[in-house]
């Protein structure tokens, strides 16, 4: 399953269902570009167990204001439109695939 770029309008139909990692990130962010290709090799190994959304918050404001981001690279995990966990800041593949995990 490929990462998914979500908007404020897309966000909800591609949250609802399953487990979804929602990578919240901006074009400047350092940490942002570092965490990307951790998530790329993620998402390869998830496979269809989950899914990888990403939200450019300087694109989409309403959805980060929803979930109170307030620093990025911002990472919540999502169960069926639930929140079931969260992290922030840079987090190495193996802390990524444990959030996700442990809702599978």
């Amino acid at each position: 399953m490929a990462i998914v770029n979500a908007t404020d309008q897309t966000f909800t139909e591609e949250t609802k269902d399953g487990v979804v990692l929602v990578d919240f990130w901006a074009t400047w962010c350092g940490p942002c570009k570092m965490i990307a290709p951790v998530l790329d090799e993620l998402e390869a190994e998830l496979g269809e167990r989950a899914k990888i959304v990403k939200v450019d918050i300087d694109q989409n404001q309403e959805t980060p204001g929803k979930f109170g981001v307030m620093s990025i690279p911002t990472l919540i995990v999502l169960k069926n439109g639930e929140v079931v966990d969260k992290a922030v800041g840079f987090q190495p593949k193996e802390a990524l695939a444990e959030l996700v995990n442990k809702h599978l």
